[in-house]
């Protein structure tokens, strides 16, 4: 054979095998998943419950992807109600369309499917997700959702050597159903009857001596703030909902409503099982859930007293919630520095107030934002605005300064332009605990304060290194304020992560427009969109 041609063929031959490695071996940015989604009877406090599980468990699975993946999720719903599953945190880029809330999506009826096609577009972190309509939130269907960076883009922290994942919440015994029974008499929630780490009351996590761990922390729950602690070690806090943070050492953590948190844990202390402890946080009542964190050369089990957590302390929570820092020179899920957009230097378009309230409506407990309790119309909002519905919300029902006078109901949409930059400031002037969470955005929170907002408080604001989150804590006759770039279309829900307030009220959507029809803004209606009330017999 010649030996041109014979260099031609084992060039090919080496080419070949390269590209097919190069194949084999590409992430594939499509990753598919098909969930079923039933009843079933556990009994994580110690009673046989209905709980509702994913393709068998609980929690459901974990969701494990990359930044910028494409999720494509087959969703089987084999339970005897409607059902839809929402994406704590995660931004939905143009896509308000796969949101899973009932503002922007039909629910999926019994025996039937959807498919959810959804992007984890520059993000990173650790999020959830979790069933949005009735009641369902009280018995499962709740999950992790795990967003790891792309190959080549930096963390600035060194890789851990394992990672952990805690799914921690109060829970109740009592059926779904009929806690919701009760709220629609008009009654409140009891006080919970425990709380679970990750569907447990107690588990285990097993690490080796000397190495550093990630623990990814969320609170699943429906009600109740928790502060999260382990015996004997320190947790550097490294990432708040997709933001990379400073890196402060803490004892405890204060960790609310719909929120997550990622630490750093080094096993550095001599070889023995050591307590990891939940404990709820501003309750008269303290409910407590202790894990084991076991070194795998331990042969000496838990002792000694429960590491003690902070006592009723709003103040020291407040204090704690203002050393939680952006890291300016980090990358996130780009390769551009966190702090290379300066928010703190940004005009501001619009101040939006928003007071929560709990008035009684026709004599029956509701929670309310300036006065407006939110009640779901037949229709999705975003459905009734791709149809031009009439009758269905008017972005005149609720205002945006708070007011005196009775409460109303309505659907309420706030109407804003895209690419605005507005402030939300969220205004408790009750004795409780609150917690906002906005879908489709981060945002930053750049204060926290006790009593009435006013204009004055904006020079106590963090204009510098405030870190983006999707949900933010506001403490008991306080204000939490918060910047938002406006620069994502679509019908958004800015709700209470209370569940209880959520459904019976406390919650508005945000309608974010651009005249101009363009993808560049915003994806077309999906062809496999579920239709529902007046929007049936319309045509995509």
């Amino acid at each position: 054979m010649d030996k041109k041609v014979l260099v031609h063929l084992i060039c090919g031959l080496v080419l070949a095998v390269l590209s097919s490695v190069s194949v084999v071996k590409a992430d594939d940015p499509y990753k598919y998943y098909t969930w079923t989604v039933t009843y079933g009877t556990i009994s994580p406090l110690g009673v046989p419950q209905q709980v509702i599980l994913i393709n068998g468990q609980f929690p459901g699975p974990s969701l494990e992807v990359v930044t910028n993946d494409n999720i494509i999720l087959n969703l089987i719903n084999k339970l005897d109600q409607p059902f839809l599953l929402t994406w704590n945190g995660i931004k939905q880029r143009k896509n308000s369309w796969q949101d899973g809330v009932f503002g922007t999506n039909c629910p999926i009826p019994p025996n039937t499917n959807f498919t959810y096609k959804l992007q984890s577009k520059d993000q990173i972190g650790t999020f959830t997700y979790f069933p949005s309509l009735q009641f369902h939130k009280a018995a499962g269907g709740f999950g992790a959702l795990n967003i790891y960076q792309r190959p080549r883009i930096p963390i600035p922290y060194p890789y851990p050597d394992g990672d952990f994942t805690l799914l921690i919440g109060d829970w109740y015994k009592t059926n779904h159903k009929t806690l919701q029974a009760s709220l629609d008499s008009g009654k409140t929630l009891p006080f919970p009857d425990g709380i679970l780490i990750n569907g447990q009351p107690t588990t285990s996590f097993t690490g080796d001596q000397g190495k550093t761990y990630k623990f990814r922390v969320s609170n699943v729950g429906l009600s109740t703030s928790f502060n999260f602690r382990i015996q004997g070690h320190k947790m550097k806090l490294i990432e708040v909902e997709g933001s990379h943070t400073m890196q402060n050492e803490y004892d405890s953590l204060d960790v609310h409503v719909g929120q997550s948190v990622a630490v750093l844990v080094t096993l550095n202390q001599p070889p023995k099982d050591y307590y990891i402890v939940a404990s709820t946080r501003f309750t008269k009542t303290v409910l407590t859930s202790t894990s084991v964190l076991h070194y795998s050369n331990s042969h000496t089990p838990v002792a000694g007293p429960l590491p003690a957590g902070p006592t009723y302390q709003i103040h020291w929570s407040m204090l704690q919630a203002r050393t939680y820092r952006w890291n300016l020179t980090a990358n996130a899920a780009r390769p551009n520095p966190q702090g290379s957009y300066h928010y703190g230097r940004v005009p501001i378009t619009k101040t939006i107030v928003l007071a929560n309230s709990a008035p009684l409506v026709n004599g029956k407990q509701r929670f309310a934002v300036n006065r407006v309790s939110y009640v779901n119309p037949d229709t999705p909002l975003k459905l009734a605005d791709h149809f031009n519905i009439p009758g269905v919300f008017s972005v005149d029902s609720i205002q945006i300064l708070p007011s005196e006078g009775p409460a109303s109901v309505a659907s309420s949409v706030v109407p804003l332009s895209l690419h605005d930059f507005i402030e939300v400031v969220f205004q408790n002037n009750e004795n409780t605990m609150q917690s906002w969470h906005l879908d489709g955005y981060d945002f930053w929170v750049v204060g926290y304060g006790s009593g009435q907002w006013t204009d004055a408080k904006r020079k106590t604001y963090n204009l510098v290194d405030a870190l983006t989150r999707h949900t933010a804590q506001v403490y008991p006759k306080s204000w939490t304020s918060i910047f938002v770039s406006l620069d994502n279309q679509g019908m958004w829900n800015l709700r209470s992560a209370i569940w209880e307030r959520q459904y019976l009220g406390q919650q508005l959507y945000m309608r974010v427009w651009n005249s101009v029809h363009s993808l560049a803004n915003e994806y077309d209606i999906p062809s496999n969109v579920l239709l529902c009330g007046k929007a049936v017999g319309s045509h995509p």
